[in-house]
């Protein structure tokens, strides 16, 4: 199931002993592009400090109800690793994170999430798949929030800027950026896949793609009604003659 990232903002977080709060934003990593944190917005209750929530403990969400259910407790989160409101995220706060609720580095692995393509719920097998070594990374994480409004720069020019992102809620992983191009063409939007990303430069707030204006112009029309279906992707990758998120993590499953 597919899910636009500020439909899920505003969405109750129902913990195992009550709610916590309600979703602000996503951070996601910049090498696989797959949602590692939910912030939540928790009003008067921790409030001094961001509580983030790893997809390993998002076990339902409820479009209907608009809510995600969290296999956590208020106490097992009010105990985490303590991050203040106004810092980043850094490699030692997610040691000690993935170290205080026993997940499996997902850094640890050559798939999105580790050495599997989506977050695994089993609690018996998670801890098989404990890994506490140290491996380098390279990638950052990213805020849902500060990317939307980054340009998208073709091969011949400007084409837009992301406006939102399509996440997968089983794997976690953004599947397309929704770019809107009005101030080319009034009304359109068009999807884009990571996958189709050929460098971003974070510093000028610019994703390049290599395809050109006209190419993306006669992409098929992504509309806010729409669901995002198998069809409508095969089209679109068709469209583009490349491949998406989904076809890699089909094969690798």
């Amino acid at each position: 199931m597919a899910s636009k990232a500020k439909t899920l903002e505003g969405y109750k977080l129902d913990s195992l002993d009550g709610e916590i709060g309600k979703v602000k934003e996503f951070y996601f990593d910049d090498r696989h592009w797959t949602i590692r944190y939910l912030v939540a917005e928790t009003g008067g209750w921790l409030a001094d400090r961001q509580v983030l929530i790893s997809p390993y403990a998002l076990i339902a969400l409820d479009k209907q109800e608009k809510q995600i259910v969290v296999d956590l407790t208020k106490k097992q989160i009010e105990d985490g690793p303590s991050l203040d409101s106004d810092k980043p995220v850094s490699h030692q706060f997610e040691e000690a994170y993935y170290g205080h609720f026993l997940y499996p580095m997902y850094w640890g692995g050559p798939y999105s999430w580790g050495n599997y393509p989506c977050p695994m719920r089993d609690r018996e097998q998670l801890k098989k798949s404990i890994q506490r070594k140290k491996v380098s990374r390279d990638h950052h994480l990213r805020s849902t929030y500060s990317v939307s409004g980054h340009h998208i720069q073709a091969l011949d020019g400007l084409i837009g800027h992301v406006k939102d992102f399509i996440i997968d809620d089983e794997t976690w992983a953004i599947r397309y950026l929704v770019v809107d191009t009005h101030n080319w063409w009034p009304g359109k939007k068009v999807l884009v896949s990571p996958q189709w990303i050929e460098r971003v430069s974070w510093s000028v707030r610019k994703v390049f793609v290599n395809l050109s204006r006209e190419t993306i112009k006669q992409s098929p029309k992504y509309t806010e009604k729409s669901l995002l279906i198998r069809d409508y992707e095969i089209g679109l990758q068709g469209h583009y003659n490349r491949k998406g998120n989904w076809v890699d993590e089909l094969v690798a499953i």
